[in-house]
């Protein structure tokens, strides 16, 4: 599978990618889409995604593109031995193993930081390296819980509710991919690499933002408000005669909506009349505005709520998000090609930089399929390849 020449600023910088699950994949990709020189190693054999169905999935082609395939069993000597050759020269190792794993294995941190003292180190765990609960299994969705977001997600009185997506996997990619780079610039002015390390607790906590603030700071415990926003108010999703828009109409907006609905006398109502009154009346506040909003399509309350200089939008399933205007406009759909798929779209980066973009260059690689190659660049023949192929190692 032919590999478009490696662009963009992370170029320079050659990636060993441990990583299995959704977390580190994550933060891997970041890296992968820049540009960088990743090495994906896998088990020989991997149960994770060997077989053609899985590896030509949707989630691994959108996981695991821009990145070459090698696999080297890590539980021999001989693989051990290959690996630290590899590790010689690349820039950044990044695993999501228990934090135990790696240490088994004889190539944690500080041993690898023997072999070559300038190499980035990456982690993610579940709940932390070290601490009390550091070798329990990581899950998604525990952390959801154990972070808090369970409890401030759904409609009051439904009982927790998990986010659609794995938010504590991809916060925490996004989170150690951004250590990563960090650590690779104070590399610059020391010459020494460090380990890096976040966690799924820890990343999910952090992307609470100003609701875990609301607690570290004013010990107030935030509550489940469905789609309404938890402070300011009537920012929420109304029904409309044909679905639910999203409208933001808090503050200084607030008059504005008054008027847009046909109700400007709303404005001064003495229920609603001030800030905290819309707060604490936003279910009596979300009825009366829905009762408007209830008579006309979304996509005229779209319309005159934007025209109006209040923030709305509609509501979509997957398929209208990627035929939406601004969203083509955007590239968020991104074309490769696979040799066994065909031309196919993977999800496009979050970010641009103007003068270098990120590229699709492959399609997520079959396992094993650049072994030979990668191999041959570490300075191993072809006969030594032939005999690590016999022996299992690779």
């Amino acid at each position: 599978m032919a590999t478009k020449q490696r662009k963009g600023p992370l170029a320079r910088f050659t990636v060993l990618d441990l990583t299995r699950a959704r977390s580190g994949p994550t933060a891997v990709r970041q890296l992968a889409d820049w540009g960088a020189n990743v090495i994906k190693i896998e088990e020989p054999g991997n149960k994770e995604g060997a077989m053609d169905d899985r590896r030509h999935g949707p989630d691994f082609q959108n996981m695991h593109r821009n990145k070459r395939s090698l696999t080297l069993n890590l539980k021999s000597p001989e693989g051990v031995a290959i690996f630290k050759r590899m590790a010689e020269t690349a820039d950044v190792i990044v695993e999501n193993y228990r934090p135990g794993v790696k240490h088994r294995l004889g190539i944690d941190y500080e041993t690898m930081r023997s072999v070559n003292p300038r190499i980035v180190y990456a982690s993610i765990s579940g709940f932390g390296q070290d601490g009390p609960y550091s070798e329990r299994p990581g899950l998604d969705q525990v952390a959801q819980g154990m972070s808090g977001l369970m409890s401030i997600t759904g409609r009051p009185g439904e009982g927790p509710m998990r986010a659609g997506i794995a938010i504590g996997d991809s916060s925490a990619g996004v989170y150690l991919a951004f250590g990563i780079v960090t650590a690779l610039l104070e590399r610059e002015e020391t010459g020494e690499g460090q380990w890096v390390s976040t966690s799924l607790l820890q990343a999910l906590i952090a992307m609470l933002d100003f609701q875990a603030a609301r607690w570290v700071v004013a010990h107030d415990v935030p509550q489940q408000v469905g789609n309404d926003h938890p402070l300011y108010m009537p920012t929420s999703a109304f029904r409309t005669a044909d679905g639910h828009i999203n409208i933001a109409g808090s503050g200084n907006l607030y008059p504005r909506l008054c008027k847009v609905i046909g109700m400007p006398e709303l404005e001064k109502h003495p229920d609603y009349s001030d800030f905290k009154l819309r707060h604490k009346n936003r279910a009596a506040l979300v009825k009366v505005i829905e009762e408007k909003t209830s008579q006309r399509t979304s996509a005229e309350w779209v319309e005159a709520f934007n025209k109006a200089g209040v923030p709305c939008g509609p509501i979509y399933k997957m398929n209208e998000v990627f035929a939406d205007p601004q969203v083509k406009h955007l590239g968020m759909a991104a074309p490769t090609h696979h040799p066994a798929l065909g031309d196919i779209e993977v999800v496009a980066q979050g970010v641009r930089l103007s003068r270098t973009p990120f590229e699709v260059r492959a399609a997520a690689p079959d396992q094993g399929v650049h072994t030979d190659e990668v191999l041959g660049e570490y300075r191993y023949s072809a006969a030594e390849i032939a005999d690590f192929r016999k022996r299992g190692i690779v």
